[in-house]
């Protein structure tokens, strides 16, 4: 019932409309100031909220929002400050459609959109890919953007649901800063600076940094966290600037795998209780430094040119709860150790232009990029001794969920462990694309572009070699000669094309189709590497602003369909003999998404901002070989619920006695979905065997049924000149849910929890 009340008022609200831009800089007044280039305060304007909406960095070729036949959001520091988030699934739940999907652990924020996830390739720092394995910093954040749809034309191999990009905050010439301290449940507290200013007249900086140290509603788990955000902006004249960014996080966490299920049902345990070993602890290091160099050669050309280097490393180690639970509750914890690493470079040369052929008016965008990444991972064993090769027995650390005694845990890490391999994956990308914005007239503008992605990838693998006889390691990994496997070679176009129709400024018509690609694993039955999958997307919408801007509007509908996905080869080479190696594949699986996405996003008062969004997305299997592991035609694809939504306000009292205070609440819906995988088809060999051999065949029931929940946030604060105090309640009604990751990490969501922060501005 509250979920329904929930979408209703949705609707009833706000009818249908959907954000393009929620942040600071959409809701100016007549008191804002403007900067110039170099962020020095001109006299004051006059700023009007129709004024055209400024283009969203993730989009990359300076088009306006409106001039884009896609949808966006951008969420702002604003909100970001004001809804008091410290993880970026915080920011999320503005994001119409963007869900978590599964914790992994507790050591990322994996995120779906569309049906697709995200975290492989889809999420960006400054315009970058960056790794998703750590969970990323949000108090140096300037705006978090998602681009919707298909981006694959401007960043090669994405999956179509959309990109994030997180902006970081950059340098001023204009000084000031804050200082702030946020404390709350569960003994969290975090300070943090953030200074800016001049160093001279041609050369800002700016410097962010903070300090989290907290408990969690989970038994033993903890997290402490350190993040530095440096950057200077060297504004060598009107025409250049260079900014240089870096950015460095070391997070110690306690690996937490959740509670338990068995069968397909979660079991009813606390919520607060923790089942991995006490000794469990992990890391993660990120860090990474980019150039960005702008050059305008006029108004109507620019050039640019990006740089960056990315490191991250993981550290792991702890129980891995992912054996069976039997009836009686009890559950054989696996020992894990891990240690996986990624370097990643990256380069963007690109220009942007503005010219006419006759009346018609062209916008043109065009450029190359290249991304390496180098990503070691070791794979340890747990050994009786430092010297033996037979692995020791899980068994020792089997547990009862139901008698489970903190009391009768050992904290010391109980075996030695030992790498035995590692595996580095090398993988070059490279792309050139070009797209064109044609304004045929000023009410019908297309957009044309195409990109060609070279995607070329090999693992190098080094084995230690025991001597079985003697139980000892003959060759130690440091000494093992290395074996690089063969390459696997992708290359793919990925077109795009749309139609923009505008009646009026404050109304757009847009239609567009794209395409973008998958590189597949495995190979087919004549050992050759398999084609990516091509997967296309058409898109139809609606944007418009109501009131001079105070009320926009944006509604979309889409269909995804990927028409060659990979499973299982149903015979071998021979045409003949049934196949069961889940290695040698073939495409002729498919899968169907389709959905509708209503953003709205409304300032009908000076410091009131409200938005609101509901999304519909039901991603099907249309096709499959039946093989063994393939899987089922109408079975909805996991972790995809069919309905979200999200309703929040933020208002700052402007003028009068209650000047300053400042109060809002957010609402984010969940829909039913499944943990887990999804069903796929069992081959069994007939026993006795048979030659040839013959199988039985049967459906194997792998998804795990996750009711949908509501959870509402709601804050209140003061400002009195430079100093500022907020609190915030989360999760009110103190739902319980819980985000599955296939079958394993089966986290519960926080409880109710209040936040407090202490601010003061410069």
């Amino acid at each position: 019932m509250k979920h329904s009340l929930l979408l209703a008022l949705s609707f009833l609200s706000f009818a249908a409309y959907s954000q393009e831009y929620t942040s600071a800089e959409n809701t100016s007044t007549a008191n804002d100031t403007v900067k110039n280039k170099k962020g020095e305060v001109l006299n004051e304007v006059l700023i009007t909220p129709n004024k055209p909406k400024k283009p969203v960095e993730a989009a990359r070729s300076g088009i306006k929002v409106m001039d884009l036949p896609q949808s966006v959001q951008v969420i702002g520091s604003e909100v970001i400050e004001q809804q008091q988030a410290i993880r970026l699934s915080e920011v999320v739940k503005n994001l119409n459609g963007v869900y978590v999907g599964s914790a992994r652990g507790g050591a990322q924020e994996s995120f779906f959109s569309r049906g697709y996830d995200m975290s492989a390739n889809n999420m960006f720092k400054n315009g970058f890919r960056y790794n998703a394995g750590s969970i990323p910093e949000v108090s140096s954040l300037e705006k978090v953007e998602f681009l919707k749809g298909g981006s694959a034309l401007l960043y090669g191999n994405v999956a179509p649901g959309g990109i994030m990009n997180l902006v970081t905050k950059t340098p001023k010439f204009t000084p000031g800063g804050e200082v702030s301290m946020q404390m709350g449940s569960y003994s969290y507290y975090k300070p943090s600076v953030d200074f800016y200013g001049p160093l001279n007249k041609s050369i800002a900086y700016r410097f962010t940094g903070s300090y989290e140290n907290s408990e969690s509603f989970r038994d033993y788990v903890k997290n402490e966290r350190i993040y530095i955000n440096p950057s200077f902006l060297f504004h060598l004249s009107d025409k250049t600037q260079i900014t240089l960014q870096g950015d460095y996080l070391s997070a110690d966490w306690t690996p937490d795998f959740g509670t338990g299920i068995y069968g397909k049902t979660i079991l009813d345990l606390p919520r607060n209780e923790f089942f991995g070993a006490l000794w469990s602890t992990a890391n993660t290091k990120s860090s990474s430094a980019s150039l960005l160099f702008n050059h305008d050669f006029n108004k109507n050309w620019k050039l640019n040119f990006n740089s960056s280097y990315q490191s991250y490393r993981r550290t792991q180690t702890s129980t891995a709860q992912l054996s069976t639970i039997d009836a009686n509750g009890n559950w054989k914890r696996g020992l894990t150790k891990a240690d996986g690493a990624e370097q990643i470079f990256g380069d963007q040369l690109s220009l942007q232009g503005n010219f006419k052929t006759g009346s018609i008016k062209h916008q043109i965008f065009t450029g190359v990029d290249y991304e390496n990444s180098i990503a070691p991972t070791y794979t340890f064993g747990f050994y009786a001794t430092p010297n033996s090769t037979v692995a020791f027995p899980t068994e020792a650390t089997a547990i009862n969920l139901y008698t489970y005694d903190y009391s009768t845990q050992s904290r010391d890490i109980p075996y030695p462990t030992r790498a035995n391999k590692l595996a580095t994956t090398n993988t070059q990308r490279f792309g050139a694309y070009a797209q064109d914005l044609i304004s045929v007239t000023k009410h019908i503008k297309v957009l044309a572009g195409l990109r060609w992605s070279w995607q070329e990838s090999d693992v190098t693998t080094s084995d230690e070699v025991p001597d079985t006889a003697k139980k000892i390691v003959k060759i130690p990994l440091k000494d093992a000669i290395p074996v690089t496997g063969p390459k696997t070679i992708n290359s793919a176009f990925s077109p795009k094309a749309g139609l923009v129709v505008q009646p009026t400024k404050d109304l757009s018509l847009f239609a567009s189709y794209s395409n973008s690609f998958t590189p597949n694993t495995g190979t087919t039955v004549d050992s050759k590497p398999l084609d990516p999958s091509i997967i296309d997307q058409y898109e139809v919408g609606v944007k418009k602003d109501f009131f001079r801007g105070l009320l926009t509007t944006n509604v979309t509908v889409y269909q995804i369909s990927n028409n060659n996905l990979a499973q299982t080869a149903q015979y071998q080479s021979d045409g003949i003999t049934q196949n069961v190696n889940t290695n040698l594949k073939e495409l002729v699986g498919a899968t169907k998404g389709k959905g509708v996405e209503i953003d709205i996003t409304a300032t009908p008062l000076e410091g009131l901002n409200i938005m609101a969004g509901y999304s519909f997305n039901e991603t099907k299997v249309s096709k499959s070989s039946g093989t063994s592991g393939s899987l089922v035609v109408g079975d909805v694809l996991a972790r995809t619920p069919k309905n979200t939504a999200n309703l929040s306000f933020f208002y700052k009292v402007p003028a009068g006695l209650l000047k300053g205070v400042t109060f809002g609440a957010i609402g984010n819906y969940v829909g039913d979905r499944t943990g887990g995988w999804n069903d796929d088809y069992l081959w069994t060999p007939v026993v006795p065997a048979t030659n040839p051999p013959t199988y039985v065949v049967t459906i194997r029931d792998r998804d795990i049924p996750l009711e949908g929940y509501v959870t509402v946030d709601a804050s209140l604060g003061y400002e009195w000149k430079k100093f500022s105090i907020l609190c915030r309640l989360s999760n009110i009604t103190n739902e319980l849910n819980y985000t599955v990751h296939e079958n394993y990490s089966v986290n519960p969501i926080a409880p109710r929890q209040i936040m407090t922060s202490l601010r003061y501005k410069f």
